[in-house]
């Protein structure tokens, strides 16, 4: 089952531009990483560093390449045009362009994923991301 009423196709989805993947895709990763921390005993405010220390482009490079090697063919697809990708704003100036561009890869298949109902598959994404 889906958390979208009515997914869209694979080709409905392979139609959006990449960086309208991704924005979607971010807000999945902060919800999937929020609900992660919500199952410590950690107060508001520690979730909040720790939520911040997880949903930036560093750390989602880092779990980007956690999870590359496991793509199929289509999600790699997906991944490297997000990577590719070239948003009208410059990379914000305490982010290394390059882990930018691999955060918005990984933000782009997840919104994909998202967009297209495969909520098992960014689960089992996220669960090897997450993880050392």
């Amino acid at each position: 089952m889906s958390l979208l009423p009515q997914p869209l196709t694979i080709q409905q989805a392979r139609m959006k531009n990449p960086l309208s993947l991704a924005f979607v895709g971010d807000t999945i990763w902060d919800l999937l990483t929020r609900q992660q921390l919500l199952s410590t005993q950690l107060k508001a405010g520690a979730l909040h560093k720790q939520a911040i220390q997880r949903v930036n482009a560093g750390a989602q490079a880092q779990c980007a390449a956690r999870v590359e090697p496991h793509l199929t063919e289509e999600e790699a697809d997906i991944f490297r045009r997000g990577q590719n990708a070239h948003a009208r704003h410059n990379t914000p100036k305490n982010q290394d362009p390059y882990a930018y561009s691999r955060a918005t890869a990984l933000e782009a298949l997840l919104g994909y994923l998202y967009l297209t109902g495969q909520d098992e598959r960014i689960l089992e994404l996220f669960e090897l991301a997450a993880h050392d």
